[in-house]
């Protein structure tokens, strides 16, 4: 609704467009991004996937080898170490592929979403005005002013989420690229998407783009180290206080939590409003169950 209403408010030559006018060239921009990053932007990074889930096994005994000639290695099991992440790695790629048609079937329940959210920018505000009128008068103020704080909350927290994330997966994939790493568009992609995971999500992919930097050398992978290290002094020093500088306070425990339970409830439509959900519920709790000191 902030984008519908600064289009709205867009002087052209004397003429601002109407409300559903803004809503179709909001949805135009979406679907003109989401095309070309469908047509450019995904094929490589799939075709990078294809090339990894093939080339990894045949790298792991070279892996093993350089490990090997590390002192006191063989100790710690690293031909067992080696074969469990085989087969841990085989079994995700196979179920990468072959729950893709599971995937899809999930397209309808976006769409559906896509259209509920097009009824709510018409005619959300009469829904709104209804659904604070089922209440007593007295309170109707306070919720009201409780749900426009979790508006709030929300939006600050999406577009400054969906900011680092760009953030980091662009600069990665930059990073890798010169760096020569393999599947640098993949790794670049991944850095960016589990970035929504708080701390977790990282940890995950700058380990798993280590792993495959160490396919060629050892200073491939501590570039790939230094680099995230870095980015993460840069990120809590300079990009999350200015981003976030509204202060969210959604915890990374509450993000995670809440991804868990709505992909565990509704699947990919479950993940997508998870956290949405957490501030609202977030922001009620603080106004409504918090028990404030008076002192």
């Amino acid at each position: 609704m902030p984008v519908v209403t600064r289009i709205s408010q867009l002087d052209l030559r004397g003429y601002h467009p109407t409300r559903p006018v803004a809503i179709v060239l909001l949805i135009l921009a979406v679907f003109l991004v989401l095309g070309i990053f469908f047509t450019t932007g995904l094929p490589p990074v799939l075709r990078d996937l294809r090339e990894f889930s093939n080339d990894l096994p045949k790298h792991i005994p070279e892996v093993v080898a350089r490990i090997k000639k590390i002192p006191l290695a063989d100790k710690f099991g690293i031909d067992t170490v080696a074969k469990r992440a085989e087969g841990a790695f085989t079994a995700t790629a196979s179920y990468i592929f072959t729950s893709l048609p599971l995937w899809l079937s999930h397209i309808f329940d976006i769409l559906t979403t896509i259209f509920l959210c097009i009824y709510f920018m018409l005619e959300g505000e009469f829904a709104y005005a209804f659904f604070l009128s089922l209440f007593p008068l007295s309170q109707r103020n306070r919720l009201n002013i409780t749900l426009k704080k979790a508006e709030l909350k929300i939006s600050k927290w999406l577009l400054g989420q969906g900011l680092l994330m760009l953030i980091l997966g662009v600069s990665s994939t930059i990073v890798f690229g010169l760096l020569h790493v393999r599947y640098f568009l993949l790794l670049g992609f991944l850095m960016g998407l589990f970035n929504i995971i708080p701390i977790a999500g990282g940890v995950i992919t700058i380990l798993l783009a280590a792993g495959v930097a160490a396919l060629d050398s050892w200073t491939k992978m501590a570039g790939v180290f230094l680099f995230y290290v870095i980015y993460q002094n840069i990120e809590n020093v300079i990009l999350t206080p200015r981003i976030m500088r509204s202060s969210v306070n959604l915890m990374g425990l509450t993000v995670l939590v809440a991804l868990l339970l709505g992909t565990a409830l509704a699947g990919i439509v479950g993940a997508l409003v998870a956290v949405p959900t957490a501030a609202l519920i977030s922001v009620l709790l603080q106004e409504y169950a918090v028990q404030k000191d008076q002192n």
